[in-house]
């Protein structure tokens, strides 16, 4: 169960019992954060429940449902991590390659002497959390790799960063020999069973793109830069992302290549006080404590740089564990998490910016619910 979760008893033979906490919690948050629209969908032992709050837009007023596309933000980080895992189980790359295999220009670098797993685990040496504005091409981001110093040696400190988690997603693709979007939209989003998720929203889906609202109610959507594909720049579903979820606990995957690169994406690599830091996702073990997951998703963890400790040998997948991660933009607020051995898990989607600890607390009272 949730360590010092509280709330009524109910049934536990059918989901529906939690649908007036779902309803009552949703409507707080939205609330309290003035959030136009909200998605969520939970999965309990193969069970699927979805509940959509608000509209898509202000303008438009048409009602939030559990196809419509939000942005992602830092969650589309788990689909590169995947990405990268994908590769790997091809026989295309090896996570202990330097990114210059596939990027030969970088050959003599200090970005060269990193690791792809480095760049998959933040633990780079310190890259800034988003590109430099002052690159806005490809040339300039390879001139800049070539030129970046590290704060700290490689896998001593994790610095949360757009840079690293997009160069990966780079090497991934050249190693696919394919361009990134297409890799994605093409070849790993299917092979997930992910039909609503994109990089690029087409036109014939463009009416269900919400439009997201920022910290000050004014309209944005995500402005494309360099490596916002690869970083933060996938759009999805209610439905999808709780295919996606039900995915990463292996329910239901039936490609092989598929389900070793989700295991491999679930390996712990390195302690960072009580979260453990696998590719990309974040972890505790479950139960969990509320004060300890709230500290595991601070904002201080993604703004600042911290020491890390190397698991050896890393942290095989845990079923018994809470794994989760946070994504935004300026106009979109995200949140997703779940527990293998619980076959449980939850899908937050927002067209707000909103605190995490907002996502995190309603996310926690949910699954509670659902684990007494």
């Amino acid at each position: 169960m949730f360590a010092g979760a509280t709330g009524a008893a109910f049934a536990r033979s059918e989901l529906p019992y939690i649908d007036s906490v779902v309803n009552e919690a949703a409507r707080e948050v939205m609330r309290e954060h003035d959030i136009a629209g909200l998605a969520i969908a939970i999965t309990h032992q193969g069970r699927q429940r979805f509940y959509t709050y608000g509209v898509e837009s202000l303008q438009t007023r048409r009602a939030v449902t559990r196809d419509t596309l939000f942005e992602l933000g830092s969650i589309s980080k788990t689909f590169t991590a995947t990405l990268a895992a994908y590769a790997q189980a091809k026989g295309l790359l090896a996570l202990t390659d330097s990114p210059a295999r596939f990027l030969p220009e970088l050959a003599g670098s200090e970005f060269a002497k990193l690791t792809l797993l480095n760049l998959a685990t933040h633990t780079t040496g310190g890259f800034p959390l988003q590109v430099p504005d002052s690159v806005r091409n490809d040339a300039e981001l390879m001139a800049y790799l070539k030129a970046w110093q590290p704060e700290h040696p490689p896998g001593t400190q994790r610095s949360y960063a757009n840079p690293g988690i997009g160069m990966l997603g780079v090497v991934a693709a050249a190693s696919m020999k394919q361009p990134f979007t297409q890799a994605m939209e093409k070849e790993l989003f299917p092979k997930l069973g992910l039909s609503s998720t994109y990089i690029d929203v087409p036109a014939a889906k463009a009416s269900r793109y919400a439009q997201g609202y920022n910290k000050q109610g004014a309209p944005v959507r995500l402005n494309p830069g360099v490596l916002a594909a690869e970083a933060y720049g996938a759009k999805s579903s209610a439905r999808d992302m709780l295919r996606y979820v039900e995915a990463s606990m292996d329910m239901d995957v039936l490609d092989k290549d598929i389900r070793r690169a989700i295991a491999d994406t679930h390996v712990g690599y390195y302690q960072v006080g009580g979260m453990t830091q696998d590719m990309v996702w974040e972890q505790v073990p479950y139960p969990v404590k509320l004060d300890t997951l709230l500290a595991a998703n601070a904002g201080t963890l993604f703004s600042q740089s911290h020491a890390v400790t190397a698991l050896t040998p890393p942290l095989a997948p845990q079923a018994d564990a809470w794994i989760n991660k946070t994504g935004t933009t300026n106009g979109f607020g995200a949140y997703v998490a779940f527990v293998p051995a619980r076959k449980m898990g939850i899908v937050i989607l927002a067209n707000r910016n909103y605190p995490n600890e907002a996502r995190v607390r309603l996310a926690a009272r949910l699954l509670a619910e659902l684990d007494k």
